[in-house]
């Protein structure tokens, strides 16, 4: 009589001590890019005044950091199987070093421009990169929680230049970001190239499959065409494109509307990610352990649908305690979305394979939402622009109801 396969999700493998170095040499090549992605909403009216941008414009040069992610997302599972994790690893964290250099020397807007795409280079191939390595060292039952605190890397990235940007080109000027978030990446780059390698031979998972055994093999070709991967796929698509046209452009409003100072306008902005850091591993550590993950995503889209009703219509407290509301929020799906790759695509040695479809989601969704969120605010107004995200989270709802998670 044949016997059921073990879940992965019951996988009694622990991780090596070791993987927690991989995790901090992930961590800090991760890092790099939302660091040098978010540098650009604190000083949007900065950059649009120097280099005669309208709204548009500036949601635009906010996206154009996607562009690259989304021709990249599927070939870069493809780049990873023929240079290994850490060739490639170099790879992205070194466009982004040249991507920040190359705009901290631009005089025009089109070499600004330039820099930003080759930054997105980097973007879309870390965030393909990160998530396969923590699957190649944490077994799935473990992997939860590595995954959340890897995911903290885009609201730390995102709370650091909102917070340091606005003072840093008032007492330096503009470039003066730029030269930070170069910094920061060679500083990646050499800690990566020093800290991360593959697991050895006595370091290696041996995890349960998810098939029985004797079943067939998974190839790219079965993933590709998964669908319950294009739905975990579209309702992130869905979350990044929500969250990147709200925090692109919530200190512009703070500022014009509002009459924050930039400073104020950055800081209570990153209010979203500060408590999205803290609540974030608790989330991971939750979604392990307590309820289903789909679950977990499916209440957050719910929620979520009644709280960015309000951003561009509450005033005093209720401002930081609605980033507050929203932070808390957004915690579990990234983590919970991350970690059931292995389970969707039907084995951990194809993590890197969903995730590759997951990037394209969460770059299309980062591309569309500032340069259309710019557009719809300069044509309908704030409070119509918000009203019209609405249905991305009735779309995401039935996607992550579609994929299926277990």
């Amino acid at each position: 009589m044949t016997q059921p396969a073990v879940p992965v999700s019951q996988s009694p493998v622990k991780e090596r001590p070791y993987a927690w170095i991989i995790l901090l040499a992930v961590y800090l090549a991760s890092l790099a890019a939302p660091l040098n992605q978010f540098k650009v909403p604190p000083v949007l009216e900065l950059i649009n005044a120097e280099f005669n941008m309208d709204l548009s414009g500036g949601g635009f040069f906010m996206a154009v950091f996607s562009i690259a992610g989304c021709i990249l997302a599927i070939p870069a599972a493809l780049i990873i199987q023929r240079l290994g994790l850490k060739k490639a690893g170099l790879i992205a964290v070194g466009s982004v070093f040249v991507g920040a250099m190359i705009g901290s020397l631009a005089e025009t807007s089109a070499v600004l421009y330039a820099g930003r795409v080759i930054e997105g280079v980097g973007m879309g191939l870390i965030m393909v990169i990160a998530p396969a390595a923590i699957a190649l060292w944490f077994p799935a039952n473990r992997r939860g929680a590595p995954m959340a605190l890897w995911a903290t890397c885009v609201a730390i990235g995102s709370i650091v230049m909102y917070n340091v940007a606005p003072s840093l080109a008032i007492s330096y000027g503009l470039k003066s970001v730029w030269w930070l978030g170069a910094m920061v990446a060679l500083v990646a780059f050499i800690l990566f190239a020093l800290l991360f390698r593959a697991p050895r031979p006595e370091e290696r998972l041996e995890e349960p499959k998810p098939a029985a055994d004797g079943g067939p093999e998974i190839s790219f070709k079965d993933v590709m065409s998964n669908s319950r991967m294009w739905m975990l796929s579209l309702q992130f698509l869905c979350f990044n494109l929500i969250v990147m046209a709200f925090s692109t452009f919530y200190p512009t409003f703070l500022l014009e509307v509002r009459n924050f100072t930039l400073a104020r306008a950055a800081s209570m902005s990153s209010l979203i990610m500060i408590v999205s850091i803290l609540a974030g591993p608790l989330a991971g550590y939750l979604t392990d352990r307590v309820w289903k993950r789909s679950y977990w995503i499916l209440s957050a889209w719910v929620i979520g649908a009644v709280l960015y009703a309000f951003p561009f219509s509450v005033t005093g407290w209720m401002i930081p305690g609605l980033m507050v509301a929203m932070g808390i929020l957004t915690a579990p799906i990234v983590p919970a979305s991350f970690a059931v790759i292995p389970e969707v695509v039907g084995s951990p040695r194809l993590a890197g394979m969903g995730m590759a479809v997951m990037a394209l989601g969460q770059n299309v969704g980062m591309l569309i939402g500032p340069s259309a969120f710019g557009y719809s605010i300069e044509s309908f107004g704030w409070m119509t622009s918000c009203y019209l995200l609405l249905p991305f989270f009735l779309v995401a709802f039935v996607a992550a109801w579609f994929a299926k998670v277990k």
